[in-house]
């Protein structure tokens, strides 16, 4: 099942990107959040190709909480690989302060207030210089709504959102990204020993194989287990937070209200 993935053509993949990114950005500066994970060093290095190192920012926000140093060691691996400016800003302070006012939460809602806090931090600073934020988000994370809402989700562009995470491993490892960083167990690191396996039961190999034939091929959910052979109650759990989580790509709806109840009878010209 894993061979359909490897049909990305990469030459031709990174080309798209890299005229996607010059097309919008144009000639403002670009800012992106660095973790050290496979996405953001993938983004990293696309941004090298397209933009001059004067023009991009990485902020390398860590909370003492729940980053291991390994990550922070790795996202300055990658910012000395491609020349990269970055700014260290731990968000602990911010994440104790806003618990402190606030009271404790779940796991969740205190995971997804360190995504939003981030997203806040960005923003800041692409207000402060005229940057564009520039998301690290793929195919795979966008399409089962695994993101904060407002957090990580809260970007201007996502260069690599059409790749499923696995097209992501392998254009990393096509662009030069360390088999270390490559091949880090997946995580959003919102809350200490938190991994995308054990969230949601499975890895990406099952995911991607469950959206590819869903979302590229509209195969029914029976035939999507009966052709790969996946679990029963894998397939369904993805296939339901790809329907659940459809909100997350949408903007807000707007309540619609009849010309006629908001300007009487004036006739439009």
């Amino acid at each position: 099942m894993f061979e359909v993935f490897k049909q990305i053509d990469f030459e031709n993949t990174e080309k798209h990107i890299i005229n996607f990114l010059r097309n919008k950005v144009r000639n403002h500066k670009v800012i992106f959040g660095l973790s050290g994970g496979l996405d953001s060093s993938t983004l990293a290095a696309l941004l090298a190709k397209a933009f001059e190192k004067e023009r991009i920012l990485a902020l390398i926000m860590p909370d003492s909480y729940v980053t291991p140093k390994e990550d922070i060691d790795d996202a300055m691996t990658i910012a000395n690989m491609y020349n990269i400016k970055t700014k260290d800003i731990g968000i602990t302070d911010f994440v104790e302060l806003f618990l402190r006012k606030l009271g404790r939460a779940n796991l969740v809602t205190e995971g997804n207030l360190r995504a939003r806090i981030r997203m806040i931090i960005l923003y800041y600073f692409a207000n402060a210089e005229n940057r564009i934020v520039i998301g690290s988000g793929d195919r795979s994370e966008l399409a089962i709504g695994y993101f904060t809402k407002y957090g990580d989700g809260g970007v201007d562009l996502l260069p690599i959102g059409y790749l499923y995470k696995t097209q992501v491993k392998l254009l990393a490892d096509y662009l030069g990204i360390p088999k270390k960083i490559i091949e880090k167990e997946s995580s959003p690191r919102l809350w200490p020993g938190q991994t995308t396996r054990e969230e949601l039961g499975m890895g990406y190999d099952e995911i991607d194989i469950i959206l590819y034939y869903y979302l590229d091929l509209k195969y029914k959910v029976d035939d999507i287990i009966r052709i790969t052979g996946i679990e029963e109650n894998k397939v369904k759990k993805i296939v339901n937070m790809v329907i659940r989580n459809k909100h997350k790509l949408r903007s807000p709806p707007i309540a619609k209200i009849p010309y006629e109840v908001l300007f009487g009878s004036i006739k439009r010209i």
